[in-house]
């Protein structure tokens, strides 16, 4: 089959909640990055044959938000559009959707994202369709009921939410509230250091926001991470739950943000006049409890290094998405490999304690920016893995061109 490669990967940035970004609902965003991307790339946009694009938390305001987009980023109308969710790992998993479509010799080039504006989701209710006889009409936060609605309840019992599932694996691996804290001032300082570095210029778009009054408001750079964290600090934040490890401070935020690639054949690549930024050398899917969702990548990975003969001491960049401080942790245990070996590769530009993780577009935004690092160090291989909510896990092999 075709090699797939990856042009031209994009982010804008990521927005803390209700924060700069909110203004712009989610196919705003993502329109902003497939528009950039056409222009950076410099692809003949009608040479794009299909728009794959995630979002966790749709509605009806942009369905099918992947061909929603494709229109309001003015390509050519018979450019097809598609969304896809599989939570946490969906922005991946759209990349990993257009590859075999490449592979496969479905299509030549595809353009794949992720977006989420958690800043918009919507209260919902189930109960007025058809009347309700009396009492009161629930409204729904679709963000917590989806977290608390992420398994079969029947067959795994009631789960309050992702804090849980990280409680237990805690609990599980023996994960300190004093390890999850100094874990959170790393990812921060390590976030910190990538910008005034100028480490993620290259990779985000700046996005224009509408003001009420006055002149728009450029966003150019993330804005959930703290340069003065430390231990103290975040030791003196209560548990989300009594007695637990949890925090607001080691946890992941809810954000607003959108990126995209192209995924080209590669085959197409000089026919196109395109450049590649890396390939996408393998991906696997594997399923886990779903009260310890956050062990997902510790089955995935074992899967991928058994399919693509690739192992943890080939790798020159290690990303494991950060729900939780302690979720990440727990996996680095799981994977039984020396904490000195493994830490200098991992995150090394933060994640979703310091930079967030706007659900829908992490996997997108973790493969940007570990693309653009690969670059930038001389490397050639990045892990990237991602645990899903509902008991699953993902990972990646991204290879530098």
């Amino acid at each position: 089959m075709k090699r797939p490669a990856i042009v031209a990967p994009v982010r804008t940035p990521v927005g803390s909640f209700g924060g700069s970004l909110r203004p712009l609902p989610a196919e705003e965003l993502a329109a902003h990055v497939v528009r950039e991307l056409v222009r950076r790339s410099g692809v003949d946009a009608a040479r794009i044959d299909d728009v794959v694009f995630a979002q966790s938390y749709a509605n009806s305001e942009a369905p099918c938000i992947g061909r929603w987009v494709a229109l309001h980023a003015g390509l050519p109308i018979d450019v097809a559009g598609m969304q896809l969710d599989r939570r946490c790992g969906g922005g991946l998993q759209a990349v990993a959707t257009a590859a075999m479509m490449v592979q496969t010799g479905a299509a030549d080039a595809v353009v794949a994202g992720g977006v989420e504006s958690m800043s918009n989701i919507e209260h919902y209710t189930t109960a007025v369709r058809w009347g309700n006889r009396a009492g009161n009409v629930a409204l729904y936060d679709r963000l917590d009921r989806g977290r608390e609605r992420s398994q079969p309840e029947w067959r795994f019992g009631p789960v309050s939410g992702m804090v849980e599932t990280a409680e237990n694996l805690a609990e599980q691996y023996g994960v300190s509230r004093e390890e999850a804290d100094e874990f959170a001032v790393r990812s921060h300082r390590r976030a910190d250091e990538a910008w005034r570095e100028g480490r993620f210029t290259g990779e985000v778009v700046p996005v224009e926001v509408p003001q009420r009054r006055g002149d728009p408001v450029v966003v150019t750079e993330d804005e959930g991470i703290r340069p003065d964290s430390t231990a103290e600090k975040l030791g003196a934040l209560r548990p989300i739950r009594e007695g637990g490890t949890v925090t607001a401070g080691n946890a992941s935020q809810q954000n607003d943000a959108a990126a995209a690639c192209l995924v080209v054949a590669e085959d197409m690549l000089d026919v196109l006049g395109l450049e590649p930024a890396g390939w996408l050398r393998g991906w696997t899917a594997a399923g886990c409890d779903p009260t310890t969702m956050g062990i997902g990548p510790v089955p995935a990975t074992a899967r991928l290094f058994e399919r693509t003969g690739v192992g943890f001491d080939d790798l020159d960049l290690i990303e494991v998405n950060e729900a939780f401080a302690c979720q990440v942790l727990a996996v680095l245990r799981a994977w039984e490999r020396p904490m000195d070996e493994v830490l200098p590769r991992l995150n090394v530009n933060g994640s979703g304690i310091s930079l967030g993780h706007p659900i829908g577009a992490t996997g997108v935004r973790i493969l940007t920016t570990a693309l653009h690092e690969l670059r930038r160090r001389g490397g050639h291989y990045a892990l990237e893995t991602m645990c899903v909510g509902g008991g699953q896990g993902m990972a990646a092999l991204l290879e530098a061109p």
